[in-house]
């Protein structure tokens, strides 16, 4: 079973951001569930953490703990 993990990303600031954001995790985690909420800057994503917010993060933005 895939943990789930939520982070918030305070600089996602537009629907080209979520994109981005979508775009990177699925490429980095294929096969994994992925949500991204621009009103409340959260991402949740199943699989591995450690690549989820590397992937993130090499997309250009700042994910922290929800």
């Amino acid at each position: 079973m895939d943990t789930t993990t939520q982070l918030t990303v305070n600089d996602m600031t537009c629907n080209h951001c979520v994109g981005t954001v979508r775009k990177a995790l699925e490429e980095a985690l294929p096969g994994a569930e992925i949500s991204v909420d621009l009103a409340s800057h959260k991402v949740r994503f199943t699989g591995d953490r450690a690549k989820g917010e590397a992937a993130i993060r090499e997309a250009g933005y700042t994910p922290e703990p929800a």
